[in-house]
């Protein structure tokens, strides 16, 4: 889940937060630590500008780096919130 609000910055900023429904203490931080790693193989391509939250949910336990890479690339893209520009 994303949520997004325009700031007044040249950057965006970007918050990772992971409640008790994705499992233990230790599962939380595996969810946000890959979160966090996904978000800065994005930062370039990423529009500025931006204050996002990103929230873990119960899936992001058992998910892969490349899984969690692909699902916030697509959440980044279904918020527009990417430089690059698809012609669909």
């Amino acid at each position: 889940m994303l949520v997004k609000l325009p700031n007044e910055r040249e950057v965006s900023r970007f918050g990772v937060a992971a409640g008790r429904s994705v499992g233990s203490a230790v599962s939380r931080n595996r969810a946000k630590r890959l979160l966090r790693e996904a978000l800065r193989a994005s930062l370039p391509s990423t529009r500025p500008g931006w204050d996002v939250v990103v929230i873990a949910r119960r899936p992001m336990a058992e998910a892969t780096f490349k899984e969690t890479q692909d699902a916030l690339t697509g959440l980044l893209r279904k918020a527009n919130l990417t430089l690059e520009t698809h012609d669909d």
